[in-house]
């Protein structure tokens, strides 16, 4: 398993949080790797919030997406919820505050360190559970 941590410099971009506008550039970049991804949100508001976001993408970057239970049989490449996931996916983007009990069957995690204070102690505790499972994540910035 590979985790890594994206470093945000601000809360905000764009009009709406960094970890949205992130995640869907992620998404982009793992759709044309041919990844299939399951981006984790920690209620039905920001999962509409992503899927919101990732339609607003220009037509020559548009990443097939859906919510959980619709689209596809198998789900399209990129897969939001708030829910576990049904699918295999290799990528899993964790929005939420903990590590969910189904990590395990990802081989890339991506998890995001905020900008304000309040929102590091989270993210200082999941990485300490990844270490805990034998698990060195990476940090990173966003490009």
């Amino acid at each position: 398993m590979q985790v890594q941590f994206y470093l945000l410099q601000q809360d905000e971009l764009a009009g709406m949080p960094a970890h949205f506008a992130l995640t869907c550039q992620l998404c982009a970049d793992l759709f044309r790797a041919n990844q299939r991804v399951f981006v984790y949100c920690p209620n039905q508001q920001d999962a509409e919030a992503v899927d919101e976001v990732l339609w607003q993408f220009d037509a020559e970057r548009f990443v097939p997406h859906n919510l959980a239970g619709e689209g596809p049989a198998r789900g399209a490449p990129v897969e939001i919820s708030w829910q576990g996931p049904r699918t295999s996916r290799q990528v899993l983007i964790n929005l939420t505050d903990t590590v969910p009990a189904f990590a395990n069957r990802f081989s890339q995690i991506i998890e995001f360190v905020p900008a304000a204070e309040q929102g590091k102690a989270a993210a200082r505790q999941k990485f300490k559970h990844y270490r805990q499972l034998g698990v060195e994540p990476q940090t990173r910035t966003p490009e």
